[in-house]
Parts: C-alpha cells; structure tokens; sequence
C-alpha cells in the first residue's frame, strides 16, 4: 500500500494588478516547501491544479462590506466585521474600499468565486498572522521576516521575495487550519478571515 500523501496547504499573495507580481507558496504536513512568482490568473490557477492543495489561504479581500454592491459604487460602508475586529486587536490594515484595494478585492472575489467550486478557499491577512505569531511583518526586512518563519520551524532559503514569504505565511496558517490550530474572524454571512491562534497555542 502507498503512503497517505501529505496535506498541502497553499498560500497566495495577491497582487491587485497582473503587471504586479503575485507570490505562491505550498507548505504540506511534512515541510516540504515550494515557492515562486505569477502574474496572470491562468497561471495562478495552472500552479493550484498542478498542486492540488488542501487549502488554500489567499491574502487578498474576498468580500465586500455588508450594504455595498461593488467595490467601484460609492457607498457609506467600508468595514466588514472581520475589519472592525483587526481594529479591536490593534492590527494594521487597509480597508477594502480604499484605492488600490478596490482593485484587489474585485480580483480576489472573482479567483476566489472560481477557486471555490473545486477546493476550500479562505481570506487570510499574513500581517495580521504574523503579528500574532509574533514574527516581524514585511516591511521590518526580509532577512528579519525569513527568520521570524525560520523560527516557526519552516526550512526556508534567504531568497524569497516579500510576496512569496507573505503567500508562506498564508500556507502555514493554512496548515495550522487543518491542525485545528486557527480561528475565524468577522461574521459568516458577510465574509469571515482566517487567523491563527496566538503562538502559546500551537504547542
């Protein structure tokens, strides 16, 4: 009889725009990592059917505010529940509805939309999960990020650019799901975002 195959968990950083790069990165139950950089949503979803992972985290909006349409039609709502509760947490965020998120939130939806009729797809915020895990967002450095997820005990090169170690971060939250390790923020009916727990938690 062959082995189990391991649960795969894939993470993507979504960029807004097809001229912008969007990050990949599969992590499975054994650690085994693989990485790269997109651009269009026909290889976004060449490289998930090629993976066919378990999960998939993607870090990007997935839905609109209660009480708004479009992400394009003004509107007096900008906050989803799950947002309020980043703003409750003092986690750092952009609002859907602001700028360039428009942009990424009408992508997100959309891949989302056709991601979900094959595979079970979440929200995820990789800077939200790590500063919950407690490792350095982004913006502190790359070098310092690489090792924040070094010490969560994931084997990853010095290489990787910031969208791929945010689409890593996505991955392993996506691992921590299937560990039972996560929770869910924000309201069912709106559109809920994937979280991990705090790290004292994962032990």
């Amino acid at each position: 009889m062959s082995e189990p195959r391991p649960k795969v968990a894939l993470g993507v950083d979504l960029a807004g725009s097809i001229a912008r790069d969007t990050g990949l990165a599969t992590l499975d139950t054994e650690g085994n990592l693989k990485h790269g950089v997109v651009h269009t949503d026909s290889e976004i979803l060449e490289f998930v059917h090629l993976v066919q992972p378990d999960v998939i985290v993607v870090d990007a909006p997935l839905s609109l505010p209660r009480g708004r349409t479009s992400a394009d039609v003004p509107a007096p709502f900008h906050l989803r529940e799950c947002d309020r509760e980043l703003l409750r947490r003092r986690i750092r965020f952009f609002p859907v509805t602001l700028g360039p998120m428009r942009l990424l939130t009408k992508r997100g939806m959309t891949l989302a939309a056709t991601l979900s009729k094959d595979y079970l797809v979440f929200e995820g915020y990789p800077g939200a999960s790590q500063d919950i895990l407690g490792i350095p967002r982004k913006r502190k450095g790359l070098a310092l990020l690489t090792g924040g997820i070094r010490s969560l005990g994931i084997k990853v090169e010095s290489n990787l650019s910031g969208d791929e170690l945010d689409a890593l971060t996505c991955a392993y939250v996506g691992i921590l799901y299937l560990q039972g390790k996560t929770e869910f923020i924000g309201d069912p009916e709106e559109g809920e975002m994937l979280l991990p727990l705090p790290a004292r938690s994962h032990q």
